[in-house]
């Protein structure tokens, strides 16, 4: 359920170029848990993927562009996440709303390669993702997307509570993985109740 516009410079075509480019993106994120953002390079990229430079640069201009891809698939795959636990696990209120989005979260963080240390992009660029937006915004317009139905919330009032919502959380959760790079639990809990109880009283506490 892709939101944000692709970094890359043209789509690959064959199923090799897709290996090739997925191939790319992996190497990048392993390098970025390693080294972080300004200690990765293109020609590291290439050379851990298994590639020429020249072959990275057919797909991508440079180095802020892979990472901007990378951090694109991210943002995918914690959307999808959560659709998936919304789907078999599905929130009666917006408790096990909030706890599921986290627990989404924080798992990612713990396990991804480099989303440590990229999260949604914010640690490069605020609108990484898309020039006319900020990330935390098309976070906002993904999640919307899978709570608005189920919530049966219109989208206009939806989003402003969730996008202050998101912008809190993301403070407080930064704080939790400065505190512990597994992430304080006493702050992520902290966290969960800030973002449970804002959202109740906003936005009502039940599913109709």
């Amino acid at each position: 359920m892709t939101i944000a516009p692709t970094s890359l410079r043209r789509r690959p075509v064959q199923q090799r170029s897709t290996r090739r480019v997925e191939r790319m993106l992996s190497a990048c994120a392993e390098l970025i848990g390693e080294l972080g953002y300004d200690g990765v390079t293109t020609t590291l990229i290439a050379e851990r993927a298994g590639v020429a430079v020249g072959s990275l640069y057919q797909f991508f201009p440079d180095k802020k562009a892979v990472v901007a891809e990378l951090t694109r698939r991210n943002l995918d795959e914690f959307l999808v996440r959560v659709r998936d636990r919304f789907t078999t696990t599905i929130p009666n209120d917006w408790w096990e709303a909030v706890d599921t989005v986290f627990d989404v979260y924080v798992t990612m963080h713990r396990t991804v390669p480099g989303f440590s240390r990229l999260h949604f992009g914010d640690a490069v660029d605020l609108q990484l993702l898309d020039e006319r937006k900020e990330n935390n915004a098309l976070i906002t317009d993904g999640l919307a997307r899978l709570l608005s139905p189920r919530f049966q919330i219109a989208p206009d009032r939806l989003y402003l509570p969730l996008a202050v919502a998101i912008e809190a959380a993301d403070a407080v959760l930064n704080m939790a993985f400065r505190r512990d790079p597994g992430g304080d639990g006493r702050v992520i809990e902290e966290a969960k109740a800030m973002t449970r109880g804002y959202l109740s009283a906003r936005l009502n506490s039940s599913v109709e």
